[in-house]
C-alpha cells in the first residue's frame, strides 16, 4: 500500500458492518471499543426499514422480541406490532444507550482485504490445519475496508482489528428465478419486481402499481402472504382484480399463537417441549429416550395440525402441506398470517396456483400443465441470495469458505467461523426470536472480544457445527436456513457455560420447565 494511501486510512479496533437489529446489539455490547459501525443507507433498522411493506407485522408477540434490558412499552400488548412500531423500538434502544454516535450512514463497504502480517496468516487455519483460532483482538490492523460514501462516491479506508458482519441474510440481493431462452421476463409484456424492489416504492406508488390490475405473485412465505393481502386491498373497488399466488412449496401457517385454547410456547419453546428434540453434543442415553418419544413428538406436530386445518380453509383451497408441521417449525418457516388472508380468498380476491415449474409468455405466466395465467404485473417472492451477498465483499480464499457443502455458514455459536480470522457474523442463524437469538451472541462476543474466555480448537469448532448441521438434517427438509428452533434453548444453555454465567436462568423448576425463554432470562449476571 502507499504511504499516501495509509496515511489515509482511519483505524479502530472493531469495525461493525450493517446497523439493523445485529448490528445496533452489537454496537451496544462492544461500545467500551467504540465501534465504527458502517451502514449504507441513511437509517438504522436493516430489513425492517428497507425490506418491509405497509402490512409487514412482527412475527412474534412484542414480549418475545426485546432487548434483555430495555422492554416494550405495553410489554404485555397481544397484538403484534407493525415494521413502524418495530423501528420505533429499535430507535428508541439505540437513542437510550447512546449507540447512534458510532454509526457512519451512507457507508457502502465496497472491499475487504486481508492486512495481517504474513506470520499471522499462517495461524488463521485457512487451510484447516487444527490448532487455535487465537484472540480477535491483536494489538494491529488484520482487516482493511473500503467505503463509499457521499455523492462524490469518495472512498475512505478504514482498518479494524476485528470485523464484524451484520449485513443479514435478507436484502440487497434478490434471488430469481433463471428460465431457458426466450422464455424470461423480456418476453413479458408486463412489469416485473422482487419483493425488495415493491418494498422501495412509496405507499401510493404501491398501490397505483397493484390498483385494477392482475397479479401473480410467486412465493408461499410471509412476504407472498402480505403481498397478495395488499394486493386484495388495492383491488376492493368495482374494476379490482384478483391476485394470483403460484406456489411450489406449501408451508404450514398460523392465525395466532394459541392452539386448541393453549399457548403455543407449550409445545415447541419450552425445556420440557424441547426435551423431545434431537440435539448436538446428546448422550446415547439420551439419544434412545428421543427416539422413545419420537411417538409424542410426532403426536404434538399432528396435534398443531388439526387444529390449523380445523382452523383454516386448508384443504378447501389446496393449501395443506404434505409434510409435518414440525419440519416447518424446525426450519424456522412457520409464518403468521395476517387476519384477512383467507376472508380474502373467500371473497374470490386472492387465488391459488401450485405449479414446480413457471416460466414466463408475453400475457402472463406459462406453467408445465400447459396452462397460462394472465397477469399485468408479477411480483417474485423467491427470497435473498445471502451467500452472494457475502462473496461480493469478502476476498479469496475467504469467500469460497462462506458455505460449506450443505450450503450453510459454519458458525461457531452461530458466530465465528472457524476458518476466518478476526471475523464475527451475527444474525445468520434463526430461532422463533431472531433478536433475542441475535442479543445472546453479541454478549457472547464482547467477551470473546475482551478475551474473557477462549474458544475451542478449530477442529473442535468445525466438529460442533457439523453436529448442528447433521441435527438439523434429520428434522426437516429444509435445513439450509440453519434454524436452531427446535434445540434454541439448550444452544443459549452453552454459550452461558462458556462465558460463565448458570445455564438454568429460572426461579424454580416449574418455570425451568414449562415457561418459554426471552430475553429478559438473559440480562446481565453481576
Amino acid at each position: 500500500m502507499a504511504s499516501d494511501e495509509q496515511n489515509r486510512v482511519r483505524s479502530s479496533k472493531v469495525g461493525i458492518i450493517g446497523a439493523g437489529i445485529s448490528g445496533i446489539a452489537a454496537a451496544k455490547q462492544l461500545r467500551h471499543h467504540d465501534p465504527v459501525v458502517l451502514e449504507a443507507t441513511d437509517s438504522i433498522g436493516g430489513v425492517w426499514k428497507h425490506c418491509s411493506f405497509s402490512s409487514t407485522k412482527l412475527q412474534t408477540p412484542r414480549c418475545d422480541y426485546e432487548f434483555s434490558d430495555y422492554p416494550w412499552p405495553e410489554r404485555d400488548n397481544a397484538s403484534f406490532p407493525s415494521h413502524v412500531e418495530v423501528l420505533e423500538y429499535l430507535h428508541g434502544y439505540a437513542t437510550h444507550f447512546d449507540v447512534l454516535k458510532y454509526v457512519n450512514f451512507n457507508s457502502k463497504v465496497v472491499q475487504i482485504r486481508y492486512v495481517a502480517a504474513a506470520a499471522d496468516y499462517q495461524t488463521t487455519q485457512v487451510s484447516a490445519i487444527p490448532g487455535e483460532y487465537g484472540p480477535l483482538l491483536k494489538g494491529h490492523p488484520v482487516w482493511e475496508v473500503a467505503v463509499e460514501s457521499g455523492h462524490h462516491k469518495t472512498v475512505q479506508w478504514y482498518a479494524f482489528e476485528v470485523l464484524i458482519v451484520c449485513i443479514g441474510k435478507y436484502g440487497d440481493v434478490a434471488r430469481k428465478p433463471v428460465f431457458p431462452a426466450n422464455k424470461g421476463e423480456e418476453i413479458f409484456n408486463g412489469k416485473v419486481l422482487h419483493s425488495m424492489d415493491y418494498s422501495k416504492l412509496g405507499k401510493e406508488a404501491a398501490r397505483e402499481l397493484l390498483e385494477g390490475k392482475k397479479v401473480a405473485i410467486v412465493g408461499y412465505k410471509k412476504s407472498a402472504i402480505d403481498l397478495a393481502v395488499e394486493c386484495s386491498e388495492a383491488n376492493q373497488g368495482p374494476n379490482g382484480q384478483a391476485c394470483t399466488i403460484v406456489i411450489r412449496t406449501l408451508h404450514w401457517t398460523v392465525p395466532s399463537y394459541w392452539i386448541w385454547g393453549l399457548p403455543f410456547f407449550l409445545f415447541y419453546s419450552t425445556r420440557s417441549s424441547q426435551f423431545l428434540h434431537e440435539r448436538p453434543n446428546q448422550s446415547l442415553f439420551r439419544t434412545l429416550l428421543c427416539l422413545l418419544l419420537s411417538p409424542l413428538r410426532k403426536g404434538i406436530s399432528k396435534f398443531v395440525e388439526s387444529y390449523l386445518t380445523w382452523k383454516l380453509p386448508l384443504k378447501r383451497f389446496g393449501l395443506k402441506p404434505d409434510h409435518p408441521f414440525e419440519e416447518d417449525y424446525a426450519s424456522c418457516q412457520m409464518a403468521i398470517l395476517p387476519e384477512n388472508f383467507f376472508p380474502e380468498a373467500e371473497k374470490g380476491k386472492i387465488l391459488f396456483k401450485r405449479a414446480s415449474k413457471w416460466w414466463f409468455w408475453n400475457g402472463g405466466l406459462e406453467f408445465e400443465d400447459n396452462t397460462k395465467l394472465e397477469a399485468d404485473v408479477v411480483l417474485l417472492a423467491t427470497g435473498f441470495d445471502t451467500k452472494k451477498k457475502l462473496q461480493s465483499i469478502l476476498p479469496e480464499p475467504f469467500s469460497s469458505l462462506i458455505v460449506d457443502s450443505t450450503g450453510i455458514m459454519p458458525l461457531y455459536r452461530g458466530t465465528i467461523h472457524p476458518l476466518i480470522p478476526n471475523m464475527a457474523f451475527v444474525g445468520y442463524i434463526e430461532s422463533v426470536s431472531n433478536l433475542q437469538t441475535a442479543e445472546l451472541r453479541c454478549k457472547w462476543l464482547a467477551r470473546l472480544v475482551d478475551d474473557q474466555f477462549k474458544l475451542p480448537g478449530v477442529e473442535k469448532m468445525l466438529e460442533q457445527t457439523t453436529k448442528e448441521v447433521q441435527v438439523m438434517k434429520r428434522s426437516t427438509r429444509f435445513f439450509k436456513r440453519h434454524c436452531i428452533s427446535t434445540f434454541s434453548i439448550n444452544h443459549s444453555d452453552e454459550i452461558c457455560e462458556e462465558i460463565g454465567w448458570k445455564s438454568w436462568r429460572k426461579n424454580n423448576w416449574l418455570l425451568e420447565a414449562f415457561s418459554p425463554y426471552t430475553s429478559q432470562d438473559y440480562e446481565e449476571e453481576n
